[in-house]
């Protein structure tokens, strides 16, 4: 895979962006990384990275508005009390908390939850994207290439 992605270049690092926002168990921090430090263009990798992954936060926020109860109640047998709990808590913290998108086990259950709750999808836009922006900003600039 590592070679896979490093023989397509950006295409490669969109593709794994956008498959690391979904529920598919991947990351894309360590091709980040990699790919400033092998010297390729910082902002590149930065724009490619948070557009894909944004773009994959997006499958999620479909599956939760589209597929909320097939999602939570067949496959993920979330109990209903559990998932009021959990509307509850992201009503109470708001769209902002979806900033924190990236964040590993966490991140992409609350981009499906927006999505359950037909949170507007630009507003969802906004903080997913402004997460995820920061999030490689701050892997670029550790890599010391920014």
């Amino acid at each position: 895979m590592h070679d896979l992605v490093f023989q397509s270049g950006y295409a490669g690092l969109f593709i794994v962006s956008f498959l690391a926002a979904t529920l598919v168990p991947l990351g894309s921090e360590a091709f980040v990384v990699s790919m400033t430090i092998l010297g390729y263009n910082p902002w590149l990798v930065f724009t490619t990275a948070a557009t894909g992954n944004t773009l994959g936060a997006v499958i999620n926020y479909y599956a939760g508005r589209y597929g909320t109860n097939a999602i939570f109640y067949r496959y993920i047998r979330v109990d209903p009390v559990k998932r009021r709990h959990l509307e509850r808590r992201f009503r109470k913290w708001g769209s902002p908390v979806l900033f924190f998108a990236w964040l590993p086990l966490v991140g992409d259950p609350l981009t499906v939850v927006a999505g359950g709750l037909n949170l507007n999808l630009y507003i969802f836009l906004f903080w997913v994207a402004f997460g995820k922006a920061f999030r490689y900003a701050l892997l670029i600039m550790t890599a010391g290439t920014f």
